[in-house]
């Protein structure tokens, strides 16, 4: 009885768990672009039916308490995680990493997404200002960009001259394995489109108020230089695929499919398991009967609109 009472908690948990998820991952879909019914028709007509959405809540949801396991046994074993998310704009690098933090501690896992760099940061070493975002034992970092840049936005858009990009080349092997070396486990995503994905993600987000920030003039001339980008991943790939940090390609063109593929794979790269946890029970709160509860003024609080 008492087993049958426990498998009907956890299923009201789950339930509600769900629910939980289905409200925050609404607050996120629902900033898809309210398209003119001309991109509307034109999008359903290129996309195949995706996977049902209550089938996707439930994958994801199983898959990121698989990730708070994976987070536990990272911090206690003191182990250290970099993921490194590269691709075309627009690809879903971002909409994997929201899924894949959601439910995390910030203080174990946490997003690297750095600037253009300064005139200070130009004058150093190139992989200087990545070194101090490595993380320390017990720590996950997940790279949104990385070094990578110089073999791909930095080449084609002249910001990098040839002989900074053969040099890059040259020392990323090494610098891969020292991280290795060092007990980083180290794992490379490629977000991969078509041509016609991204340029029907561009009309989205030009048509959308809410992501029109998204978009900048690097990613615009993106587009300009579709082929350009497409021999220096190609390079990237030839000359930085080594054992020690190989490339996974994740098919981006679904969403929904390319977030589930991505964390199912990542949590394959990790021998994790269950890890000794102490029971927790919340303790009496003590009671003072000589306590007033001060009542402060009202206008220090909030105003409750809703």
């Amino acid at each position: 009885m008492n087993e049958l009472k426990t498998n009907s908690g956890a299923k009201d948990w789950l339930e509600a768990e769900l629910e939980d998820t289905l409200d925050e991952d609404y607050e996120l879909e629902i900033s898809e672009p309210a398209l003119s019914l001309e991109i509307a028709k034109i999008y359903k007509k290129s996309h195949p039916p995706s996977i049902d959405r209550m089938t996707y809540f439930r994958e994801l949801l199983r898959l990121q308490s698989e990730l708070i396991k994976l987070q536990s046994w990272v911090a206690y074993h003191k182990k250290k995680l970099v993921v490194v998310f590269e691709g075309r704009d627009s690809a879903g690098k971002g909409g994997v990493i929201k899924r894949i933090t959601q439910r995390l501690n910030p203080r174990i896992a946490r997003v690297v997404a750095l600037p253009a760099p300064t005139e200070r940061e130009k004058s150093q070493w190139y992989f200087q200002r990545y070194v101090p975002h490595l993380p320390a034992g017990g720590e996950i970092v997940l790279f949104d960009r990385s070094w990578y840049n110089r073999s791909g936005v930095e080449r084609v858009m002249g910001f990098a001259t040839p002989d900074q990009v053969e040099e890059f080349f040259h020392d990323v092997p090494e610098f891969e394995r020292m991280l290795v070396r060092s007990g980083i486990t180290l794992v490379k995503y490629w977000f991969s489109i078509t041509d016609e994905e991204q340029q029907m993600r561009f009309l989205m987000r030009i048509h959308d108020p809410m992501k029109q920030w998204k978009l900048s003039p690097m990613d615009l001339q993106s587009r300009v230089r579709w082929e350009q980008y497409t021999k220096a991943k190609e390079e990237t790939f030839a000359r930085t695929n080594i054992p020690e940090a190989p490339w996974f390609i994740v098919e981006g063109n679904d969403k929904k499919r390319a977030r589930l593929n991505c964390i199912d794979h990542l949590l394959q790269q990790m021998p994790y398991e269950e890890v000794p946890h102490e029971e927790i029970t919340l303790p009496e709160r003590v009671f003072n009967p000589d306590y007033e509860r001060q009542v402060l003024p009202r206008e220090l609080y909030v105003p409750q609109k809703y």
